[in-house]
């Protein structure tokens, strides 16, 4: 997933020197930069958490008052999306910038709340403290090489917990009219759907799948039902065979290949299944278009 993020192009054509970047698989994009003697102005189609590293006392933002300082190590600002903001960078000052748009902020709060917010707008900070923040990006973001792959699940298990810092702490929510279900919240329903197509030839249990949701296996197959209208284990089996189906019809596979493919134990077991979903054997089939 990518994202242009309006900012970071900004600071790109001003005096600000990109020392380091790396975009997540989230979308999300870190940035540390380093300016000095720059004036900018940003106005974003994103949000942007900005965490000053070193220096920064004589940053100033314009207020309506005029122009206002108190920047420094740890502070941070926080800027929401389509709000405008002027600085007057007067001397050294190193920050890291974290990008991220309204869908992540969204998929933060279906994890939070187990439900999903209809909107969430984050409060506008500057020169800020909290010693949260300051933990989570001085321990985990500025604590490793953002340029090694394995790094990857540490940055973004930060950027996830700042953000979710920045959610519960420094936003204000909007709901959508509650749906009554008693289904699987969208987010935990998304991962186990995923989960289960990434997992078909495996023999998928309904503990295992339980335990993706955080739910005991009677809550997680009653709630599965309200969602999905079947059992998990119908939905699974179903996946199964429209994935076989559509490999006996790609002609490409041996037919033992594709039931070990599809998580099923032999190829009898496959071939009994298969008849009665389709009316005909695999070989069957796969005849018909020869």
């Amino acid at each position: 997933m990518s994202h242009a993020y309006d900012t970071f192009e900004t600071l790109r054509q001003q005096n600000a020197v990109l020392r380091e970047t790396v975009a997540l698989n989230s979308g999300i994009q870190l940035a540390a930069w380093f300016n000095k003697h720059d004036t900018v102005t940003v106005k974003s189609n994103h949000h942007t958490l900005s965490l000053y590293v070193a220096d920064g006392y004589e940053s100033y933002h314009k207020t309506p008052g005029g122009w206002k300082n108190g920047g420094g190590p740890d502070r941070f600002c926080l800027m929401p999306k389509e709000s405008e903001s002027s600085w007057d960078i007067r001397d050294d000052l190193s920050f890291v910038h974290l990008y991220c748009t309204d869908e992540h902020l969204r998929e933060i709060g279906e994890k939070i709340w187990d439900k999903s917010p209809a909107s969430i707008a984050l409060d506008e900070k500057t020169f800020a403290s909290d010693p949260k923040i300051t933990t989570l990006y001085r321990q985990f973001l500025l604590g490793c090489d953002w340029q090694q792959p394995a790094n990857q699940l540490t940055l973004s298990t930060a950027s996830t917990l700042l953000l979710t810092h920045l959610v519960q702490h420094y936003s204000s929510v909007q709901w959508k009219l509650p749906v009554v279900t008693g289904g699987l919240s969208p987010y935990v329903l998304r991962n186990t759907l995923a989960y289960i197509d990434a997992n078909l030839s495996q023999p998928l249990t309904l503990d295992e799948l339980a335990q993706q949701a955080a739910l005991s296996e009677y809550h997680f197959a009653r709630m599965f039902r309200q969602s999905m209208g079947r059992a998990p284990h119908q939905y699974v089996m179903q996946q199964r065979l429209e994935k076989a189906k559509a490999l006996v019809l790609a002609n490409e596979l041996p037919l033992t290949e594709i039931a070990l493919a599809c998580g099923f134990s032999s190829a009898s077991h496959f071939s009994n299944r298969f008849k009665v979903a389709t009316g005909f054997t695999p070989s069957q089939l796969r005849a018909t278009i020869a």
